[in-house]
């Protein structure tokens, strides 16, 4: 999917980005547009006002885009660099489920991202988020964290969440179940991954005396196996 990088203010809406991030957007005013902070917004606004079939499921969708984020009230040394940029290129997954089944497929989606996590060889951790950490529009969110040497401190590179029906609610998402019965689906997204940390984390945990070491997993895109 290639998706726009402004986006309606409906759009924002459907997803739970407003009324509630509007200080982390930036607006165009003059348009009413904002500036994409996340993929899952235009993508998961694909569906909105449609009908499925509950043969259709599962929809799994993948966007890579830059992401806008003013990073309001972010402040000191350690947001400096790559760990807060205001533009970034980050990798979505978005999902819509079966109800019954959107468990299961955030279990998978976490699985997938722990597989790159693992392939990066980076020192890692997963969060399962308390209620007061996650956003009013997740019903259960985990966050990958992998460690920042240079720091001492693990950062954020991913966060999936499963909505359950919140934003299918608001975009009007629905399916026709085996019934005939149009019920509301789930759905879930989550970042696949955010590309800054990930390339400081590289750089600041592959350090030997001979130079920067490329993990096996990149070097046939890279086509050497070490910075010097």
């Amino acid at each position: 999917v290639e998706p726009p990088v402004m986006v309606n203010e409906a759009s924002g809406f459907g997803t739970g980005q407003l009324p509630d991030k509007e200080g982390q957007m930036y607006h165009a005013t003059v348009d009413n547009f904002y500036l994409v902070p996340t993929a899952e917004v235009p993508v998961t606004n694909i569906f909105r006002d449609v009908i499925l079939d509950e043969k259709d499921f599962p929809v799994k969708m993948t966007a890579y885009t830059p992401c806008f984020r003013r990073e309001a009230g972010s402040y000191g040394k350690d947001v400096r660099g790559l760990n807060r940029l205001h533009q970034f290129d980050k990798v979505e997954i978005v999902q819509l489920s079966l109800p019954e089944k959107s468990y299961e497929a955030l279990d998978g989606m976490v699985a997938h991202v722990e597989s790159i996590v693992k392939a990066l060889e980076l020192p890692y951790r997963i969060l399962r988020l308390c209620g007061g950490d996650m956003s009013f529009t997740s019903a259960l969110t985990y966050d990958f964290e992998v460690y920042s040497e240079a720091q001492k401190r693990w950062l954020e590179v991913s966060s999936v969440s499963n909505f359950e029906s919140f934003q299918a609610n608001r975009l009007k998402l629905r399916y026709k179940d085996a019934d005939k019965k149009t019920r509301l689906a789930h759905t879930l997204n989550g970042s696949s991954l955010a590309l800054p940390r990930i390339v400081a984390a590289l750089l600041e945990n592959n350090q030997t005396p001979d130079g920067i070491r490329i993990p096996e997993a990149l070097i046939p895109y890279t086509g050497f196996d070490m910075i010097k």
